[in-house]
């Protein structure tokens, strides 16, 4: 066992006591690893919402409180819970393409992407060997509605968060093996690190400047409206098929 998988950092912040009662509640410690690591998974999948939180190096504690994430910041709380539970996970840090955020981010915001937008995955060690998780970001009805959206797409689609070769179906619930649902739009890969802490202080954030303020103020609030929206297609489909 490698401690440095397990430390807190200050964006993995699994002492917190947030996360310390979700844990207890949840009775996760309790359940062997290959356990843990699902209702941890799950939780962060479709428990905390697809959406854009202030910036991608909040904490994991901060996360939870928004209830709302997006590749990076799902991957701080995701790790968090994983540590807090004695799994070892690292950072594997990248860039996607923007024109997988096209529909998510509506158009007349989408001048405020940069071209190639920080992305992340968290790989965890079990059984032997390191599995890469990045089915975690869309949660299932946010999902859902995209496939109703688009039903003629089965293979390839790129756009509104998804990057896949397998729409239809993605490899995105835990069952031991590698999860992914934004794979194909990966331009950059920047590698392993210990942490996330690690890899922004060394990187950056997606933003900076005047377009980080208008962003944090304004204009993530549009993105989650627009994102909120996309979801309500199932709720509301659902509600009229009820008799």
């Amino acid at each position: 066992m490698n401690t440095k998988y397990l430390e807190k950092t200050k964006i993995v912040n699994f002492e917190h006591s947030a996360i310390q009662a979700l844990i207890e509640e949840r009775n996760w410690q309790e359940l062997d690893d290959y356990n843990k690591i699902g209702a941890a998974y799950q939780f962060v999948k479709d428990e905390i919402l697809f959406g854009y939180n202030e910036s991608d190096d909040i904490s994991a504690s901060n996360v939870l409180v928004d209830g709302f994430g997006q590749c990076n910041t799902k991957g701080n709380l995701l790790m968090a819970l994983l540590r807090g539970l004695g799994i070892q996970c690292r950072f594997h840090g990248f860039t996607i393409d923007q024109q997988l955020q096209k529909g998510a981010i509506p158009t007349y915001v989408f001048w405020l992407a940069p071209k190639y937008i920080i992305h992340s995955w968290v790989e965890v060690y079990f059984d032997g060997r390191w599995i890469n998780l990045e089915g975690f970001i869309l949660d299932e009805q946010y999902l859902t509605s995209l496939q109703q959206k688009f039903s003629e797409e089965k293979d390839n689609f790129c756009g509104y968060g998804v990057a896949t070769k397998c729409f239809s179906t993605p490899d995105i619930n835990w069952r031991g093996t590698d999860t992914y649902i934004q794979k194909e739009g990966i331009h950059d890969d920047f590698g392993l690190y210990d942490s996330p802490d690690k890899f922004y202080q060394e990187k950056g954030t997606n933003l900076s400047g005047v377009k980080r303020w208008m962003y944090q103020r304004v204009i993530r609030h549009l993105i989650n409206f627009n994102v909120a929206n996309i979801r309500k297609t199932t709720e509301l489909e659902v509600q009229n098929a009820q008799p």
